[in-house]
């Protein structure tokens, strides 16, 4: 069997790695994380001779130590170990040994005697709320530290206890600088062609190689000489969205980025370019990008049931999504960050309207209206009617912000992660806000499999295979990944239920 060798250097060592040629690119990976002893979650770059990212997969060109790749490992927090992890060890304490250690002690308890005693119970509701006092709201203000925060100029973030929910202006300032050194920086043919793909992983970027990778799908979809969008105009209307993505587990930049990828992919895969007009296609590309602008990982219930001030503006009719437009064209109105000053009035207008359509659509209380529109028109779709490919134009970015259990299982699962740690957030706080607890975000009701077999059948499939039915290609690409994903939950699903029963 034909093997390659890869040779590379980690921190001016050198290294090689060697593969057959049909080995799965998990594994590849692997064997780079391994050799620059990278965590599980820390990002994996490697760079050519020319400085440029290449991805780290099958396809990798053999080299010689003469023409050595670069690996570099960036460490990473995002995927930290909760509660029982970061702060209590920070402050000395080992819950997740504790509670082992209870959980031992009750089981023992109950094998002797036959029943656990009240002391066991009142330990493990100490133990409870010992984790609840670590994860609280107010920022471990029980231990005397709340003051060192309420003096920060932002309003600390209620998901993270070191991070504001918005970007400080230093840090959106470094990141500019650092997109406009990079943005230069040339892309290498395999990175473009593994951008039209479903398969992307989105973990293996920073935000400013993202903003690069932004700045690409514009390029190769002919936008800047069609539109005449100055690139300098593109460059700092991408870091005006990447300054209004907050820092939350899951409506954050990098889920931007997932969305317009796949938006992109989709585009490429179903030859949209013969389909449609240019302009359409940057309503729905430039929608992708803006489409969740300033969440604050709150969703639309919580706005309505709290009366926030997004809730009062839009009388609650889809306050986020009316929010989201809105900080959009706020961006756009600014000569500096509007890409679309040099177009005409009808044009501009068009656009404007294309994108309040289709960021309204990403609200999921209207997921079944505009599923069965699509589903009506389905059997006489007509690309030359515009009633027609407006639907399909809500329906792709509906597909696209919904996509990630079309994508790998090591890609997606990290997500669903993020996403149940911002249900879990909102319903922490409206358990303590006396609000309705929506109860799929109920973390004592919701699990990790639970939450996601559900939608797979009742949301996921409905939707791509109506879009499959109209692009039978997309098929192997879209719903062949989420029949694989739905296997994977429902196994992991009849396990949890198995361990319950023991």
């Amino acid at each position: 069997m034909d093997t390659k060798i890869i040779y590379f250097t980690v921190n001016g060592r050198p290294e090689q790695a060697e593969f057959n040629v049909d080995c799965p690119a998990h594994d590849v990976k692997e064997l780079f994380r391994v050799a620059a002893e990278a965590g599980p979650h820390d990002i994996l770059k490697l760079y050519n001779t020319k400085g440029s990212i290449i991805n780290i997969s099958p396809q990798l060109e053999p080299n010689t130590p003469h023409a050595c790749y670069k690996l570099e490992v960036v460490a990473t927090d995002c995927n930290r170990e909760p509660l029982g992890g970061e702060p209590a060890v920070a402050l000395g304490f080992d819950l997740s040994s504790m509670e082992k250690r209870l959980q031992s002690l009750e089981k023992k308890i109950f094998i002797e005697s036959g029943e656990t005693p009240s002391a066991v119970y009142e330990m493990k509701d100490q133990m409870e709320l010992f984790r609840e006092k670590l994860e609280s709201v107010e920022h471990l203000s029980w231990l005397g530290l709340f003051k060192e925060l309420s003096e920060r100029k932002c309003k600390p973030s209620p998901f993270y206890h070191k991070r504001a929910l918005r970007k400080t202006s230093e840090e959106c300032e470094r990141m500019r600088e650092k997109f406009l050194q990079m943005s230069s920086l040339e892309v290498t043919e395999e990175v473009r062609q593994y951008l039209k793909t479903p398969t992307f992983d989105n973990w293996q970027w920073e935000d400013t190689e993202i903003m690069v990778l932004l700045q690409v799908m514009f390029t190769d979809l002919d936008f800047i000489p069609t539109f005449n969008i100055e690139v300098e105009v593109l460059q700092q209307f991408l870091y005006e969205v990447y300054r209004r993505y907050n820092n939350i587990p899951f409506h954050n930049f990098k889920h931007c980025f997932c969305v317009t990828q796949m938006m992109y992919g989709l585009i490429w895969l179903t030859d949209l370019r013969t389909k449609m007009e240019s302009i359409d296609l940057l309503i729905m590309l430039t929608s992708a990008v803006c489409h969740d602008l300033d969440h604050t990982g709150y969703n639309n219930a919580y706005q309505i049931n709290a009366r926030t001030e997004l809730a009062l503006r839009y009388n609650d009719i889809s306050p986020l999504e009316n929010h989201h437009c809105a900080v959009a064209f706020e961006i756009l109105e600014k000569k500096e960050s509007n890409i679309f000053r040099n177009l005409t009035t009808d044009q501009y207008k068009r656009i404007r309207e294309g994108m309040i359509k289709c960021i309204l659509a990403t609200d999921m209380t209207r997921h079944n209206e505009i599923l069965n529109k699509f589903k009506s028109i389905l059997p006489s779709f007509d690309f030359g009617n515009k009633d027609h490919k407006d639907v399909l134009m809500m329906i792709m970015i509906k597909v696209s912000d919904i996509s990630n259990e079309a994508r790998p299982m090591d890609v997606a699962e990290p997500w669903l992660d993020c996403l149940l740690q911002e249900f879990f957030n909102q319903s922490d706080m409206e358990k303590l806000e006396g609000l309705p607890v929506t109860p799929f975000m109920d973390r004592d009701k919701v699990t990790k499999p639970s939450s996601q077999t559900g939608f797979i059948r009742f949301v996921l499939f409905p939707l791509f295979i109506e879009l499959a039915n109209l692009f039978p290609f997309l098929e192997q690409h879209i719903i062949d990944p989420v029949r694989k994903a739905l296997d994977y939950y429902t196994e992991m699903e009849k396990a949890l239920d198995k361990e319950k029963q023991t």
